[in-house]
């Protein structure tokens, strides 16, 4: 019989982890010994901090980023296969979800293994629930272009259809990129579509602000290195 796969979800910062995860989670790590994960080193220290009494050598541990390639990571369920249970672990928050962790999880269900999602923090959702956007209908984009002429183009199209859709429109940014985000939505919106921003959510110094675009501007948030979400709409 086949073991199952724990999508763990991680906290968005150093926030305590009893704040954000249930322990429940603490018991199923526990019962753990095969993880793949987006980086060991931060890995073995969420691991330590949500767990004191787990020991790091005796775990097995393999990576999953963007860099890995599928015949890489194509053997990575076996210990599942054979019968033992396994962890999926990302950098932050849910794994899976803007994560190369999907990747896994598609393979674990074609392989017929049982896949577990436990419950933790989503920066895209907690972002959501506290925007007072539309939160029926939503569209998650991640990344947009670097190129600035075509993520002006993006933020247009985006921004067409918050209103004509009546959908949020949610993206991200590298943190050391957001400042110029920020000044790349002002410039390209219109005045009266809304704009929110959220930064170290559950964190110190969470950050989370809707306003108008013509009510931003003068008003430059404090965003530059800091992990944020953007969401758009009318």
């Amino acid at each position: 019989m086949a073991g199952r796969l724990f999508l763990i979800p991680v906290t968005l910062g150093d926030t305590s982890c009893d704040r954000v995860l249930p322990s429940f989670n603490r018991n199923v790590i526990a019962g753990i010994r095969h993880f793949i994960v987006e980086d060991v080193r931060s890995a073995r220290r969420f691991l330590k901090r949500s767990n004191p009494d787990i020991v790091i050598d005796d775990l097995t541990f393999y990576v999953l980023n963007e860099h890995t390639s599928e015949q890489v990571y194509g053997c990575y369920l076996s210990a599942a296969l054979a019968g033992e249970d396994m962890g999926v672990v990302s950098e932050a928050g849910c794994p899976a979800v803007a994560d190369p962790g999907a990747n896994i999880a598609a393979m674990a269900q074609k392989e017929g293994i049982e896949v577990i999602p436990l419950v933790g923090p989503s920066s895209i959702l907690l972002a959501l629930m506290a925007s007072g956007f539309n939160g029926q209908k939503f569209t998650f984009n991640g990344y947009l272009p670097i190129d600035s002429a075509e993520r002006t183009k993006c933020l247009r199209n985006l921004e067409k259809r918050a209103w004509s859709e009546d959908t949020t429109q949610i993206f991200i940014e590298a943190p050391y990129r957001n400042l110029r985000m920020f000044d790349d939505i002002l410039m390209s919106c219109r005045p009266d579509t809304k704009l929110c921003i959220a930064a170290n959510i559950t964190c110190e110094g969470e950050f989370i602000r809707t306003k108008c675009i013509r009510d931003w501007k003068g008003c430059r948030p404090d965003i530059n290195k800091i992990p944020a979400i953007f969401l758009i709409y009318k």
